[in-house]
């Protein structure tokens, strides 16, 4: 499956730069170098700021909270020895991602 789908994380932008489609335009070249036909990513703020759309990524869905699970500090990706600050364990508490998968097969066979 590793050959076949890789997961995008941490786009960080500094503040100066956000809103001039840096972002957008750097994930983009950076997915078409990449040798996997699939590439998915969640976003926190992708509600708010479609970024990922702009860089070629479809919007499959919002990874809605199981009402009847409670909800682990850090999510499904937290490892046990995380160390979460009470203000980040909230946020992740209350976050709804939006999940975005980006089809690569016309790019990944020329990288």
């Amino acid at each position: 499956m590793n050959a076949q789908l890789w997961v995008l994380s941490r786009v960080v932008l500094h503040p100066s730069y956000r809103g001039a489609g840096i972002a957008a335009a750097f994930v983009r070249r950076a997915c078409e170098t990449c040798t996997v036909p699939w590439i998915e990513t969640l976003s926190a703020m992708g509600q708010a700021n479609p970024f990922f759309e702009h860089a070629g990524f479809v919007r499959v869905g919002i990874i809605r909270k199981n009402p009847d699970r409670p909800a682990a500090a850090g999510g499904a990706y937290a490892s046990r020895t995380a160390r979460l600050s009470p203000i980040s364990a909230a946020k992740s508490r209350t976050s709804e991602p939006v999940y975005y998968i980006r089809d690569n097969r016309d790019h990944h066979d020329r990288a």
